[in-house]
């Protein structure tokens, strides 16, 4: 049995549904009401394929590519936790990704579903998070029915994105993204201490 909360913290810190909101106003400022709610829909249904992709076949992978899944633990903690203090110390999620769409097609793809949404971090997640060796079917399942309500509270803060974002502004959304980044911090350290103690057999 998985730790819901615990878990449900972790993937909300990867996926940052707050930090969405103001990627998704500078994404769907030139649509109505109508096509924001089709956006929203379909960048976060894009994400969940993706993450749900990873669930499945992300451990298949790196077995096929002969790569022991603690080293990857190791890898990917590193890998979150220069992404938590990035998102710390440099500029926040919604900084950065509203950068992306002045010189990128405005679509529910790129930046919002990838990399707002299902950024590489919260692809890792999904993998380590549902490890073959590490948990049964069972705890897989629950893992994965987080990660899924994770995605449906950023769907729901995307429906009310334009409310949202009058009440918390760009700052309040910069100071949830630095204060995830702290609690990614502490999991992806988390994570490089397992995977060295499994590495090694301590």
């Amino acid at each position: 049995m998985i730790d819901y909360v615990s878990t449900f913290i972790f993937f909300f810190a990867v996926i940052d549904p707050i930090g969405t909101v103001p990627v998704f106003i500078a994404v769907t400022s030139q649509f109505d009401a109508r096509s924001k709610r089709i956006i929203a829909i379909k960048a976060t249904l894009v994400a969940a394929a993706i993450l749900l992709f990873f669930v499945v076949a992300g451990e298949f992978i790196l077995k096929a590519m002969a790569i022991p899944l603690s080293a990857f633990q190791i890898a990917g903690g590193i890998v979150l936790f220069v992404f938590a203090l990035s998102m710390i110390f440099g500029e926040s999620k919604p900084e950065k990704e509203v950068k992306l769409v002045s010189s990128k097609s405005e679509t529910a793809i790129f930046p919002l579903a990838v990399p707002s949404i299902a950024s590489p971090g919260a692809m890792l997640a999904a993998v380590l998070m549902t490890e073959n060796a590490r948990y049964n079917l069972v705890e897989q399942a629950q893992t994965t029915g987080m990660m899924l309500a994770v995605l449906f509270v950023v769907l729901i803060l995307l429906l009310g994105a334009t409310w949202i974002h009058r009440f918390i502004g760009n700052g309040g959304a910069s100071i949830v993204s630095r204060v995830m980044g702290l609690i990614l911090a502490s999991v992806a350290t988390a994570n490089v201490l397992s995977g060295i103690k499994e590495y090694f057999a301590l």
